[in-house]
């Protein structure tokens, strides 16, 4: 084999490697629209934003099935690059996403994090509390339910045996496992 054909095959190799690891996000989830157009500023101007295209996301609060629709209240936050929202930012309002057909409320429970992408069609009146709230509406092109993030606790411990040097009378202390100086 000459060195042509070597690399040729090792760049095959290396694109088909590459798709695997491909994102599984929707390429329209991930893709914004033009212009940045965020919840609070269709909150205060109701009729300058309507029927443009949007981009939203955050935690969801409830969910509301309808006779042919189901009504996702979400709490907006900023997203990442991919569209994922962000948990650490502050919230730029509320709004309601409108989504043909029946979800099942035990699929998209209280805290979790969607994405949706489509377009604002009024500004509705609902309380939050006994405040009257003004809710964008969207009308959902496409969304994204974003899986559960896992944690991980790494509990402190204790080993009796810590290495050679471990005298208990002098040095007792108590160390995060695995981070040993010695």
């Amino acid at each position: 084999m000459n060195r042509r054909n070597r690399l040729t095959i090792l760049g095959i190799a290396g694109t088909l490697l590459l798709s695997g690891c491909a994102s599984k996000i929707p390429a329209i989830i991930s893709t914004p629209p033009p212009g940045d157009i965020r919840v609070d500023e269709v909150q205060q101007d109701h009729g300058r934003f309507i029927d443009s295209a949007i981009r939203w996301g955050g935690d969801i609060i409830s969910v509301e099935n309808l006779t042919d629709e189901t009504h996702i209240e979400i709490l907006a936050h900023k997203l990442n690059a991919s569209g994922k929202p962000l948990s650490d930012s502050r919230s730029s309002g509320r709004f309601i996403a409108r989504i043909k057909g029946f979800l099942e409320p035990e699929d998209y429970p209280k805290d979790r994090k969607i994405t949706v992408k489509g377009e604002i069609r009024e500004v509705v009146e609902k309380p939050v509390g006994s405040y009257p709230y003004p809710y964008p509406l969207v009308d959902v092109d496409a969304y994204y339910l974003w899986p559960r993030e896992k944690r991980y606790h790494r509990p402190y411990y204790y080993d009796p045996f810590y290495g050679p040097y471990y005298d208990p009378f002098y040095y007792p202390y108590w160390r995060r496992y695995p981070y040993y100086y010695w």
